[in-house]
Order: structure tokens, then sequence, then C-alpha cells
């Protein structure tokens, strides 16, 4: 078991406050929400509760220093600012990692490697801050000169969820302070330790006050940001039910530019001539990443007939091998972030035991882990491809396997869902790789592969698996707006 840090045990003993103009200050109410480690159920940190007049103080404090500060900063200024914020990341590895593994629950090599990951992707976005060009455009006039502008938009709201908490917080950071707006950035209330960490680190970098501030609280302060007529745009990434809610309230209130990045069902699809040997080192991890914890979990598996019962056995097996432990103790898989979660998904479990074959786990641990909100890997095999757990995003560690017969069969399962965030196809045949890629309805396709990530590649769904694309150049679009100029000269 990995032994905690003096930073990591100092910051912990922090008071509850909210990071607003590059001050600790707080909040309105003494409402706190408790913040527990999910590998032992113990309360470790409370966050302070961010009511109306906190969010109003802050989209306030946000407009004076776009207004004053922000808005002609030189292009070259905000690419060092989030050099140097990549900078103390990676300086600050230790801790917040640690932090993010005691209040997620995810293993600790796997917070290391979403700190590095957070660190490449603000490095990653400083190369942009002064590459957003407009461009001239010939109307075939002589007398008349038309170009364009790339502007911010001013304050913008990031809503971020509790699976990834610091990747997904620089994920919308990033590329939001590249285009030159200030950020109020919102954590999960089951996650938000990190974020608070990462505000000092903010200020340690020099960013001017109110051009990132941190609010914590529950889904009341993510609405009442949602609302708000000072925000001139809503990052959201969280499940397809809340994404509508915050679709709804731009309409309600100002019309404020919306990104979603919601759920998905994703479909792993394995033909009769796929590499064996590296479809069962892939399966596994595309099946129980982060404990089923993530919106591109592979939890549709489509299996060639011909292949099917190969599959099936190695999966078992090598599912069945996996260590559960404190995230501390660097397992295999960690718990689930909270007892809620636990609840919702030995629901669908316990839906599946009558809708499907259970061949693996299906029940929460016990013994030693009793205490903390862990659920055994589960999988079911059904090839009734209408039942709940093949249609509805579970998050959590249960996949559903089926056979298939051929590729207008298997277009069709892929297919068959509201969700369409990512897909991957296993096979020698490219034709048919790329066929089925054009023919996917989903936003990521993987081909011999699965849950490869990189800063430059977009990233986003089809149809109720959001709006928008995060990650890559298409991620400046969310947070410019276009303007055209005329000029008769």
């Amino acid at each position: 078991m990995k032994t905690l840090s003096k930073t990591t045990i100092e910051f912990l003993n922090r008071s509850p406050k909210l990071f607003i103009n590059n001050e600790w200050l707080d909040a309105s109410s003494s409402a706190t929400i408790p913040s527990f480690n999910p590998a032992n159920g113990e309360e470790i940190f409370s966050i302070a509760a961010a009511n109306e007049p906190d969010v109003n103080r802050t989209v306030e404090a946000a407009r004076v220093a776009f207004d004053n500060k922000v808005r002609d900063m030189n292009p070259a200024k905000r690419a060092a600012l989030i050099h140097k914020l990549a900078e103390l990341i990676e300086q600050h590895i230790e801790p917040l990692s640690q932090l993010e593994c005691l209040d997620n629950g995810k293993p600790i090599s796997r917070a290391v490697a979403d700190v590095k990951a957070a660190a490449a992707h603000l490095r990653y976005y400083a190369g942009w801050a002064d590459k957003i060009e407009g461009s001239s455009i010939p109307v075939n006039s002589p007398n008349i000169m038309v170009y364009t502008r790339r502007e911010a938009l001013g304050v913008v709201g990031l809503i971020v969820p509790w699976n990834f908490p610091l990747v997904m917080a620089i994920w919308k950071l990033a590329p939001a302070l590249a285009c030159g707006n200030c950020c109020i950035l919102k954590p999960a209330e089951q996650t938000s330790i990190t974020a608070l960490y990462l505000a000092d680190l903010i200020k340690e970098a020099g960013f001017p006050k109110g051009m990132v501030q941190v609010l914590t609280g529950n889904g009341k302060t993510g609405s009442l940001l949602s609302h708000h007529m000072g925000i001139n745009k809503i990052g959201f990434t969280g499940s397809t039910e809340v994404g509508k809610k915050v679709l709804e309230a731009s309409a309600k209130s100002n019309l404020k530019k919306v990104s979603l990045e919601l759920g998905g069902k994703s479909p792993n699809i394995i033909f009769d001539d796929a590499d064996i040997n590296r479809v069962h080192q892939s399966l596994l991890w595309a099946s129980f990443y982060n404990s089923g914890q993530e919106c591109t979990l592979g939890s549709r598996v489509y299996v060639h007939k011909s292949k099917f019962n190969e599959v099936v056995d190695e999966l078992v097996k090598r599912t069945s091998a996996l260590s559960m432990e404190s995230g501390l103790a660097n397992p295999d898989l960690g718990p689930l972030v909270s007892e809620e979660q636990v609840v919702r998904v030995v629901g669908y479990i316990d839906s599946g035991k009558n809708e499907a074959e259970l061949l693996l786990g299906g029940n929460r641990k016990e013994g030693s882990l009793s205490h903390g909100f862990f659920v055994e890997p589960t999988i079911f095999t059904t090839s009734n491809h209408s039942a709940t757990i093949v249609q509805e995003e579970i998050f959590g560690p249960v996949v559903n396997v089926a056979p298939f017969e051929d590729e207008e069969e298997i277009i069709a399962y892929a297919n068959n869902s509201r969700y369409g965030l990512a897909s991957a196809i296993w096979t020698k045949d490219i034709s048919r790789a790329h066929k089925f890629a054009h023919r996917i309805e989903a936003g990521v396709v993987w081909i011999n592969g699965y849950d490869l990530f990189h800063p430059a590649v977009p990233f986003g769904g089809y149809k109720e698996s959001g709006i928008g694309r995060e990650m890559g150049k298409s991620a400046l679009e969310l947070y410019t707006q276009e303007k055209s100029i005329w000029t008769n000269l």
C-alpha cells in the first residue's frame, strides 16, 4: 500500500473553500458536501457548496477579467501560462495522483497516467494559442475586402464528471484558455479534490485574477451556471439525461453555446479473421478499464460465431484473475465511485440476471472489501438486443457478449442504440474494416485496437452521445466564434 505524501495529507486537512478571483473564499452558505474514499466508505474531505450568490460573484469576476485583461492578452502570453501550468502539474504528480486515487478509487498507476495525460494535453493546446487564425475571402469585387476573425466567447462554464476528474477538467480548460476565454470550472461533487489542488497551481502559474475559478457544489451549482445570463458557453461531460437539462437551460436563458460529451454503449466487434492474441490482450481492458466507469467502454461485445466460445472462455478466464483492492495498493480494478453508483450498477446486474445468462460475477464484493464500493466484474451473454443490459449505459464493470454471423447483421446490431460515441472492429480485412468504419453511427472507430486517444485527435459522439468534438483542432471551434468583417475600399 502506497504511503501518502506530506503534501497530500496537508491538503486533505484544508477547510472547504471556493477559488474565486485567485483567492480562497468561504461560500455564502455554510453547507458542505462530504467526499468519501470509495475503497472503505470513509469521509476524507468536505467541499463547499456554492450557491447563487457565489455563482454570481464568480461570473462577475470572470467578466471583469475578460474585459480588462484576458480579451486582449497576447497569445504568446496565454501559451506561456498554459505551459507553466503543465510544468507545475508534472512537478506535483505525486500529490495529484494520490488525491485522485483516494477520491475516485482508481488504481494509483492509472491515476499517475491521468496526471501525465493532463500535462500533455495542456502542452498540445499551448501550441495552438498563437495559431488561431481567420481568413480572407474573395468576393469578386475590387473595392471590397472581406476577412474573418476567430474570437474568444468570453466567460465559459466547464462542468466535468467524476470518472476522470483531472483529465476531463484539462480536456476543457486547455482549449478554452488557449482561445482566450475566462473559465469557471465546476467539478463533480463526488470528486472535487484534484480540481481544488489544481486551483493552487493555476494561481502559482500566474494566471490573472478571474481567468480560472473553481466552484464546488452539487447539481444545483451546475444548474445555476447553465442558466446564468452572464455565461457565454457551457462545456459539459456527463450523462445524457443531465446533458439534455444543460441544453434546455441554454434555451431558457441566453441561448449560450453548449458542447456535450455524453453517454455511450459502444460495440466491440470481433470477426473470424481477427488476430485472436491481440483480441485477448485488449478485450479485458476494453471491457473493464476503470472498473467500467468509462463512457467509451466496449460493453457490447460481438464475436463471430466461429470464434465465440474461444473468445468468451478466454475473457472469463482473464477476468477471473483480476485483483480488486484499494487504489493505493495498485490493483487491477478499484472500487466504484460511490454507494449510489453501486446501487445503480447492481440494479442493472439484477435486471440482467432475468434477461441473460450470467457467465461470471454478478455481485457486490463481500468480505474484506464489503465496506468499500466494490462490484465484481460481470459478464453476461444474450442475443436479445433489446435487453436492458444491452441498451442502457450501466457505467460499471458489466459487459454482454453475443455471437453474430455476417457483416450486414453486425452493422444492424451495432447501430441499434440511441448512443453513438465509440466503436471497434477486429479484422485483417482492411476493406471490411473501412466499410464498417464508414457505416457505423459513432464518432470514434478503432480498427484492431481500443481506447486509443491523443490530444490532436477529435473526440465526440453521434446521436445521444453528444454535441461537438473535444480535442484536436476541432475543440477550438467550441471556444471561439467567427466574425466576418467587410471593408469597402
